[in-house]
């Protein structure tokens, strides 16, 4: 599927094609009042990063789901480090 996503590197919004997938996607049930990372996905040796509202995933680079652990708060942080 195609996503229109926020890449901090390149200082713009660009579109991808990425598949979700178990092997690939770490979804995240427990968001509080709908804020916050909904999920994490690996693509293409960088990390995708998504929340549960109407802001566009933010695309890091360098930066996998297990190097983070596939930890939601770790996301989080490395989402406002990029885009602040």
């Amino acid at each position: 599927m195609q996503k229109t996503v926020y890449n901090p590197q390149k200082g713009r919004l660009e579109t991808i094609d990425i598949t979700f997938e178990d092997q690939t996607t770490t979804w995240f049930d427990d968001i509080e009042n709908n804020t916050g990372v909904a999920l994490i996905a690996d693509f293409e040796g960088g990390l995708l990063i998504a929340g549960n509202d109407y802001s566009y995933p933010v695309l890091i680079y360098d930066v996998s789901r297990s190097d983070i652990n596939h930890d939601r708060l770790k996301a989080e942080e490395l989402k406002r480090m990029h885009t602040t």
